[in-house]
């Protein structure tokens, strides 16, 4: 999935093969399901990409952002 700057996001929930670190991180920062996200930045290369949320503002690698599940909202 491509990920546009200036986009919104729903989460819809994790793959599978997420690392259980990480996801329980993501949950504590209110990243839940249901939750919607908005791409603040993405760096010149693609990688990272800022993402802010309800309560935080995170800078993510793609590979990481591809381990959650997410439907854009037009």
């Amino acid at each position: 999935m491509a990920i546009n700057m200036g986009s919104t996001y729903r989460i819809l929930g994790y793959r599978p093969s997420v690392n259980f670190t990480w996801r329980q991180k993501l949950l504590t920062m209110g990243m839940l399901p249901g939750a919607v996200i908005e791409i603040i930045r993405v760096a010149p290369m693609g990688d990272p990409v800022q993402i802010r949320t309800r309560r935080v503002s995170l800078a993510v690698r793609q590979r990481d952002l591809a381990d959650i599940l997410l439907e854009e909202i037009v």
